[in-house]
């Protein structure tokens, strides 16, 4: 079995969604035979999910004494709820993972397990449990909205374990989408860093700045692009240092530091980005600490980026 442990290491560290360690088993997406005689393994486990929340079971921490972490709670297939199976992989100790989607969640579940959200467990789950929620919620997305066929408007139907849709009149195949869009460290010659406040944030939330890539355009251009829209600025050298799914609906997070050689011109748009500024290592350290900003969550490539340049951790004031 493929391992790809080391896929989610590189300048940014291990990325909480990108964290996955299952083999995906493509093989098997489009061999009934084989996929029958897997669901019907009693070991073969089964994870609920609806609207991006399933349940977790909150564990004492194997390393940090007195502190719990959650972790997926899965069922056989045996006593799975009817619905599409949507194939996951397999992991290292050979069990084989489906999601099955639902309307809601059960009202009733073993134990003291919760429902919870990628947003709110993602980063504290293990990696191979990271991977496979990270996994389900993409495709449960894709799936409640792509029921229809884009060609003839005609229902689709599930194939491929859940990785296709196939229309029932035309015959057209069509597959999850993602979205790529870049996100960046912008710094300029004295080595601060632009932070930006979207207009849907509250009035002391900043991040970097990003945004999706257009149609025939590279991610370089793009990054370059979207810095000149957001804040007025040109970029003079781009470089990649990893990248994240963003299941929230459909995005792959590229990320990428830019540099500028002009930070007075900046200037927010005013309809997307509402107010940037540039921050040194210490100015970052104070406005964090006091709570005049708030950064973006662990979980997100954002915060990644943030402390690479930084050097380290960043400290969040306590809330």
């Amino acid at each position: 079995m493929a391992d790809h442990r080391d896929a989610a290491t590189g300048p940014l560290g291990r990325l909480a969604l990108a964290r996955g360690t299952v083999d995906r088993t493509a093989e098997l997406r489009l061999d009934e035979l084989a996929l029958a005689a897997v669901w019907s393994n009693p070991d073969t486990r089964v994870l609920v999910v609806s609207e991006g929340r399933a349940f977790v079971l909150d564990e004492p921490d194997p390393v940090v004494a007195g502190a719990t972490r959650p972790r997926l709670v899965t069922l056989s297939s045996h006593d799975a709820p009817e619905g599409d199976r949507y194939l996951l992989g397999r992991d290292e100790s050979g069990y084989t993972f489906f999601a099955v989607p639902a309307e809601t969640l059960p009202g009733q579940f073993d134990g003291d397990a919760r429902p919870a959200s990628l947003r709110e467990v993602g980063v504290h789950l293990s990696d191979r449990d990271a991977g496979l929620l990270t996994h389900a919620v993409a495709l449960e997305h894709w799936h409640r909205s792509h029921r229809y066929c884009p060609r003839c408007g005609s229902p689709t139907q599930v194939a491929a374990a859940g990785h296709i849709r196939r229309c029932a009149n035309c015959g057209t195949e069509h597959y999850p989408r993602t979205d790529p869009a870049v996100i960046m460290a912008v710094t300029d010659p004295e080595e601060r860093l632009l932070l930006g406040r979207g207009s849907s944030w509250g009035p002391n939330r900043f991040s970097v700045l990003a945004g999706f890539v257009e149609p025939g355009e590279s991610l370089e251009q793009a990054v370059a692009r979207e810095v000149a829209e957001e804040a007025g600025l040109t970029v003079t050298s781009v470089t990649y240092l990893g990248s994240q799914p963003w299941p929230f609906p459909c995005s792959l997070m590229l990320g990428f530091t830019a540099t500028v050689e002009d930070p007075g011109r900046m200037r927010a748009d005013g309809e997307e980005v509402l107010e940037v500024r540039w921050f040194s290592r210490e100015e970052l350290t104070e406005a964090t600490k006091s709570g005049e900003i708030v950064l973006s969550g662990q979980i997100s490539i954002a915060r990644a980026l943030i402390e690479h340049w930084y050097g380290a951790p960043v400290t969040d004031a306590a809330p």
